[in-house]
C-alpha cells in the first residue's frame, strides 16, 4: 500500500531501509514520544522492526520526503491493531523536521487509506508532555475521549499519563484543508 501528498510518499519499509530508518529515529527527543520504540534504536532495532510481519490489511508505512535531491525518510506513519480489537493510529516525524505540518500531512493520508478500507473508527494517544502529537490529533479532527490514563513508554522504560483520542470514521468530515482533493490540488 502506498500514498502521494504534495509532500512526501508513504510506502512500505523494505530491509534495505534500515540504516535510513535507524538514522531517522536515533533520538532520544523522538524515542520518548513513542509507545512501542527502545531506546537506544540503533541498526538492529531497525532490522527487527522491518522485518516483523504486518498485518496484511493495516498499512504499516515509512513517511519518506520527496525533494530535489534523493527521496530521504523522515518518519513512520501506520495502522495497528490493540489487543482490544480496536485499530489505532500511530505516527513519528524526526525532529529536524518538526513544526512544519509533515505529521499532520502523513496522518491525513493514513486516515483516509482507513476509510477505504471501511474501518469504523480509529483511536489514538499522545503522552501529556508531548502536546504537538495532540495538536496533530486535533487537526484531523480526533476528539479526546476524556479519558487521560497510564500508558508504559517503552523508550523511557515506565508507565506516564495519556490522553486518548477516537474518530469516528463513518461521521467524520475533514477540515477543508485537510481533504484529499485539497491536498493534491495544493
Amino acid at each position: 500500500m502506498f500514498a502521494r501528498t504534495p509532500r512526501l510518499l508513504l510506502r512500505p519499509g523494505f530491509p534495505e531501509d534500515a540504516p535510513a530508518l535507524a538514522a531517522a529515529i536515533a533520538d532520544e527527543q523522538v524515542v520518548r514520544n513513542l509507545a512501542q520504540v527502545p531506546w537506544p534504536y540503533g541498526l538492529r532495532d531497525a532490522e527487527e522492526f522491518l522485518a516483523t510481519p504486518r498485518d496484511r490489511v493495516l498499512p504499516s508505512l515509512l513517511v519518506v520526503e520527496r525533494t530535489n535531491a534523493s527521496p530521504r525518510i523522515i518518519g513512520s506513519c501506520g495502522l495497528h491493531r490493540r489487543n482490544s480489537g480496536s485499530v489505532e493510529l500511530g505516527y513519528w516525524i524526526a525532529r529536524p523536521h518538526w513544526g512544519r505540518g509533515l505529521a499532520t500531512e502523513a496522518a491525513s493520508a493514513v486516515v483516509e487509506i482507513a476509510r477505504t478500507l471501511r474501518l469504523r473508527s480509529l483511536e489514538a494517544a499522545h503522552f501529556l508532555d508531548n502536546p504537538a502529537s495532540g495538536r496533530v490529533l486535533e487537526k484531523l479532527g480526533f476528539p479526546a475521549t476524556g479519558i487521560i490514563a497510564p500508558r508504559f513508554c517503552r523508550g523511557r522504560g515506565e508507565e506516564l499519563p495519556a490522553r486518548f483520542y477516537s474518530l469516528p470514521l463513518d461521521a467524520c468530515v475533514f477540515p477543508a484543508t485537510l481533504r484529499p482533493e485539497a491536498i493534491l490540488a495544493a
